[in-house]
């Protein structure tokens, strides 16, 4: 059974979901309709409950953690994580969790930074995969010329993201 919750944040709307073992998406978009879609494709097996009085408590307090560490530089909540990857993904996925509120790596230092310097293109496509916007912290990844390169959620949020934390908040 996975448990979720849609808000609105600063950045847009955020769905957060999380099985027993923790939160296994975070979504951010323009639309809670969609966003809701989105988490049906990405677990169409599985049960999917919007959050009521069992869960609405910690479901709450992950997303004000969050929202406060987006918005307001708070440091990045320690949320419980169930992480769906290949053993590759989470490797890269640990390597940004090092990489410092403020501080950016490039998609080639991070792929050096795990131990495959060659492969450039799959550790790009390990932050597409990321299901867990933020917490894995995707947007810390740049192109090697500087430039934003992609982004799950869209470029905007990228940039803002990066902007507040390279600001402190």
């Amino acid at each position: 059974m996975i448990v979720y919750a849609v808000r609105d944040t600063a950045i847009g709307a955020l769905l957060m979901a999380a099985t027993a073992r923790g939160v296994c998406l975070v979504e951010f978009g323009d639309d809670r309709d969609l966003l809701v879609a989105r988490l049906h494709d990405e677990f169409p097996r599985a049960s999917l409950v919007p959050s009521g009085e069992s869960a609405r408590e910690p479901l709450d307090a992950w997303m004000d953690a969050l929202d406060a560490h987006v918005v307001q530089g708070a440091p990045r909540p320690a949320l419980p994580l169930d992480l769906r990857g290949t053993a590759f993904q989470i490797k890269v996925w640990r390597f940004l969790l090092s990489v410092k509120p403020g501080q950016v790596v490039s998609y080639g230092e991070l792929a050096k930074g795990i131990g495959h310097a060659d492969a450039v293109r799959a550790v790009g496509t390990a932050c597409g995969a990321n299901r867990v916007a933020v917490l894995i912290p995707c947007h810390r990844a740049l192109r090697a010329d500087g430039s934003l390169g992609g982004y799950r959620w869209g470029l905007d949020r990228k940039r803002v993201l990066l902007d507040n934390e390279q600001r402190g908040g």
